[in-house]
């Protein structure tokens, strides 16, 4: 009896030494990847340490997997959509609007030019492009993560990019970057 439950503490031991070691390898891209979808540091944080808890509780099945870090992604933009939904409830039930802060990454002068451009995109385009091109996922992959039919993300990066192009291309932004050079 002795020897078995060694033996479990061994197993056990090594399971959260080998989840420490992903714990290190993909937190800072999931909290980045939150930061793209929310644009703030503080939710970007709870979505990466939540979607950690979330694959920690279920690392047995998980660590098994070719690709953990894939789940642990999904997990976080399904949080971001449950997220998403309940402050639409509450939004509603409220009537008011909720306050947000502006956190400017340090990008560079053409890098904030983009990303207020990608700020400005409607919540599902953003996550799109964020998850196609920052996380260079392929878009069957981003379909899966966001729930989304393939054609839908076609779509809907094809329209975010068009914007960007179009916002980005507009004589006003031509004026403003050529006053910051």
């Amino acid at each position: 009896m002795r020897q078995r439950t060694q033996a479990v503490e061994g197993e056990v031991i090594g399971a959260d030494l080998q989840f420490r070691e992903f714990f290190a390898a993909e937190y800072g891209r999931l909290r980045g990847l939150g930061y793209l979808l929310t644009s703030d540091w503080g939710q970007a944080e709870e979505l990466a340490q939540d979607s950690l808890v979330r694959t920690y509780r279920a690392w047995p099945r998980v660590r098994g997997h070719d690709r953990p870090g894939a789940y642990a992604r999904k997990v976080l933009v399904n949080r971001h959509r449950s997220l998403l939904r309940r402050a639409k409830v509450e939004a509603r039930h409220l009537a008011g609007r909720r306050a947000e802060e502006a956190v400017q990454p340090e990008l560079g002068t053409d890098g904030l030019v983009l990303w207020s451009a990608v700020r400005r995109l409607p919540a599902r385009q953003r996550a799109v492009l964020v998850l196609r091109y920052h996380e260079d996922l392929p878009e069957a992959e981003v379909a899966r993560l966001l729930g989304l039919p393939l054609g839908t993300v076609k779509s809907l990066a094809h329209r975010g990019l068009a914007r960007l192009r179009a916002e980005l291309g507009s004589p006003a932004m031509e004026e403003i970057r050529g006053n910051q050079e």
